[in-house]
């Protein structure tokens, strides 16, 4: 019997790095985003245990109807994994509560609210794995990202309590917290910024930025029964940023 994950934010980035690495060991993969065209394009070259389902995770109230779709199609779900996020830069001081409160809603009430409804099918069966994305902005301050930082530590708190929770009920929790990940836009952003790079990889003891598959690497293995004995972790994957000086 193939496991059934989900995985939101599928479509691009470590989402799709993440729904890579679990097609590539034969789970079937529900990809969930707001962009259809994104997803469907995905699909194309995650193939054919990868499935699309269009869910924006900010809308909670759609949250559940995602979720039994999922459970009727697949009669099951094994492994969540909250990747979609979003995150804004601005002073702190023109941070308005609107947009403070947007970033919250995505990056931390939808991943309560996805995790809730997904638990509620895992407990039927004793057994689930939930995966969360945190960040270096949980680990330490970051400027000018005041409610991507909020929304992220706070991740680690529900992570935990999440594990305490529910591994007695066969659930396992877990997070992972990526270091600087390489993407054409994150090149870009310290190119046109070189005392930023400089800071970036003068703390990271490895000297050198992730690449997507390390995380989608971390995901498997948390999900898979090598990590059967892990739960509350927050594992950073960032090449010792963490602990970096």
């Amino acid at each position: 019997m193939k496991k059934v994950a989900i995985v939101t934010g599928g479509g691009s980035g470590l989402g799709y790095a993440i729904a890579e690495r679990f097609i590539q060991n034969g789970i079937i993969t529900v990809i969930a985003g707001r962009d259809k065209e994104k997803l469907d394009k995905a699909k194309q070259t995650l193939g054919d245990l990868c499935h699309v389902q269009t869910c924006d995770v900010s809308d909670l109230a759609s949250i559940p109807a995602f979720v039994n779709k999922v459970i009727e199609q697949f009669g099951q779900i094994d492994i969540l994994v909250n990747n979609a996020g979003i995150n804004q830069k601005k002073e702190f001081t023109e941070v308005t509560d609107e947009e403070f409160n947007r970033v919250i809603t995505t990056n931390l009430s939808a991943v309560f609210s996805m995790s809730r409804e997904v638990v509620k099918h895992m407990l039927t069966r004793n057994t689930g794995c939930i995966i969360n994305i945190s960040s270096m902005a949980a680990q330490y301050g970051l400027p000018k990202v005041i409610a991507y930082s909020a929304s992220k530590t706070a991740i680690d708190g529900l992570t935990r309590a999440m594990a305490v929770e529910l591994s007695p009920k066969g659930i396992r929790v877990n997070a992972i917290a990526p270091g600087f990940i390489y993407s054409e836009m994150t090149a870009k952003a310290l190119d046109s910024d070189p005392e930023r790079k400089a800071k970036v990889f003068g703390r990271t003891p490895m000297g050198i930025m992730g690449q997507p598959g390390d995380i989608g690497d971390a995901a498997y293995f948390l999900a898979s029964d090598a990590a059967k004995y892990i739960t509350g972790v927050i594992l950073p994957v960032d090449g010792g940023n963490s602990i970096g000086f």
